[in-house]
């Protein structure tokens, strides 16, 4: 692959909430347009990966990077996947981490811990190094219901900048299959970020045409 623009980087996180195929996507979507992606995977996501999607990810970086470029066909040098505790990792400095991070799916443990800057893990880091440099920062959150003290941790992130997202797809553009749920929120998502996306219609056009 040729040199990385520098603007088409970004970091994603999957966590271990429910959601499995909506962080599924999304790569597949961010890899298709070019961009390259540190992804950070948290042990519990593993074990979604796993029961929602049939995809068992090795523990070891190097060897989940060769299952995942295989599984998207993608260059090598356009996914970067990083150990929990890959301090040395580009996503944990602020001098070289990607100013773009989505976590999805979050949990709402990682928004706890997002909120309160415990980076314990890379995923922590990079989102509290995401905060700190004033890049944008999404949080597709997958609980229900939200407890007041979710809610609260939610509202703090909010107030500084962070963009909360809770995986809940509509249904105005007819959805036939999970797959158009997925797409719906991904497409939210990307839309969010300001990348070129065709596979949901925004609002106004004739869904039944």
């Amino acid at each position: 692959m040729s040199e990385i623009n520098q603007n088409k980087r970004v970091t994603l996180a999957w966590t271990g909430a429910s959601g499995a195929p909506y962080g599924i996507r999304l790569l597949q979507c961010l890899l298709a347009e070019g961009f390259q992606v540190y992804l950070l995977i948290s042990s519990a996501a593993r074990v979604v990966l796993a029961t929602e999607h049939g995809l068992k990810l090795s523990n070891h970086p190097e060897k989940a990077h060769k299952q995942l470029s295989d599984y998207f066909d993608c260059d090598d040098e356009q996914l970067v996947v990083c150990g929990k505790e890959d301090w040395f990792s580009p996503v944990a400095s602020g001098s070289a981490a990607p100013d773009k991070m989505i976590v999805c799916p979050c949990s709402a443990g990682s928004v706890a811990a997002i909120a309160h800057g415990i980076s314990d893990n890379l995923i922590e880091r990079a989102a509290d190094v995401v905060i700190k440099e004033r890049g944008q920062l999404l949080l597709v959150v997958r609980e229900t219901p939200f407890s007041t003290i979710h809610l609260e941790n939610m509202l703090k992130l909010s107030q500084v900048g962070v963009t909360i997202m809770p995986a809940a797809p509509g249904f105005y553009h007819q959805p036939e299959s999970i797959e158009d749920l997925v797409d719906f929120l991904v497409a939210r998502i990307l839309d969010h970020l300001g990348i070129s996306q065709t596979i949901v219609p925004r609002w106004g056009y004739d869904y039944r045409q």
